[in-house]
């Protein structure tokens, strides 16, 4: 088997480049991360479904993995009218609402190829929270969080989609955003563990996202997608998390170094793959030329994600899910945030 590079590129458009299709192939990376800004990767439904058979056909692997971030809300690929209108996480309040969420982004992503989700978000809400977490966040109760995140989580695992759950080992208490700076958490060790409880509490998530935050509690001099002592001690310790673990997106201003650097240092502190990140070309070469592999242990974690992927899902019930969840939420499937973290990121690369 030829080795698989631990990494989520990025590709620039609605179909792949010449010069994207030979880097694919030469270095086999793990899946593909897909976006609707900057990187506009997501037109309509069949320009998607085409555009992720290519993908595969360059790679020629059934397993690559197609991730993007749909969680609901301001943080959503593929936008209505074209696919399912669903409401941010702060607006969910029941169990039942919870697996039909998960059910109408499972039937959205399944139709199109895609096979990852890059939520649900397990991060506890608090009063002084980045605005890069308004409305994304199901609870300010890590109790509550843990009881409708595990439904979203039994759910996309019963339609075949992989949910990695975010942000390990939480990010909620961080007041700065990560995509412009480095958060730093200064909570105590009883405090950090109510974060942990939801990450701790759901067994059954294949994977998961590590965040860039420092928690100067345990290590004061590095965020956890590059810290041993986080991830060894906390996540795969305390946590217990044996998910399979991918780095929040390499390209934020959280981390310093140049991205072959960043990549290195996320998956020498015990990441199991990187994720690039809404990146250009130049950057996605960068990364496959950083020389990172990948462990015994992370193929041996992919195994779970490969066997949830390949079930079929089943969506019999789509058109009933889907006017309960309208009639159920009427007004309030809303996006009116005033903050994108993909159109900051956009206005500093104009910037630069």
């Amino acid at each position: 088997m030829k080795e698989i590079l631990p990494a989520f590129l990025s590709c620039q458009g609605g179909s792949l480049s010449d010069e994207e299709k030979r880097l694919f192939a030469q270095y086999n990376p793990l899946g593909v991360c897909l976006f609707a800004k900057y990187c506009t990767n997501i037109h309509n439904r069949d320009q998607l479904r085409s555009l992720i058979k290519e993908i595969q056909e360059v790679l020629q692997r059934d397993d690559v993995l197609i991730a993007v971030d749909q969680e609901g809300g301001r943080v959503r690929r593929l936008l209505d009218p074209e696919f399912t209108a669903v409401t941010a996480a702060e607006n969910i309040a029941s169990v039942e609402t919870a697996r039909m969420h998960a059910y109408l982004i499972a039937a959205d992503l399944k139709s199109c190829g895609i096979n990852m989700n890059f939520a649900p978000v397990l991060d506890v809400a608090t009063p002084d929270m980045s605005a890069v977490l308004a409305g994304r966040c199901l609870s300010s109760d890590a109790h509550e969080v843990t009881i409708l995140a595990q439904e979203m989580v039994n759910e996309y695992n019963r339609q075949g989609i992989c949910s990695c759950v975010k942000h390990l080992p939480g990010h909620g208490r961080a007041t700065s955003d990560p995509h412009l700076s480095l958060p730093v958490i200064n909570a105590s060790m009883a405090e950090l563990t109510e974060d942990f409880y939801p990450f701790k509490h759901i067994q059954n998530a294949p994977s998961g996202m590590v965040a860039h935050v420092v928690l100067s509690a345990i290590d004061a001099k590095h965020p956890a997608t590059t810290s041993k002592k986080v991830i060894n001690e906390i996540i795969r310790g305390e946590i217990d998390f044996q998910g399979f673990l991918v780095s929040d997106a390499i390209v934020m201003g959280a981390l310093n170094g140049s991205i072959s650097e960043r990549a290195n240092a996320c998956i020498n502190a015990g990441c199991d793959s990187v994720c690039l990140g809404n990146a250009d070309f130049r950057a996605n070469v960068e990364l496959c030329h950083s020389g990172i592999k990948m462990s015994e242990k992370a193929y041996e974690r992919l195994e779970n994600i490969n066997r949830i992927v390949k079930c079929g899902g089943n969506f019999a019930e789509y058109e009933y899910v889907k006017n309960k969840y309208c009639a159920e939420l009427k007004n309030i499937i809303s996006y009116n945030y005033a903050y994108d973290a993909t159109e900051v990121l956009n206005r500093l690369r104009k910037n630069n």
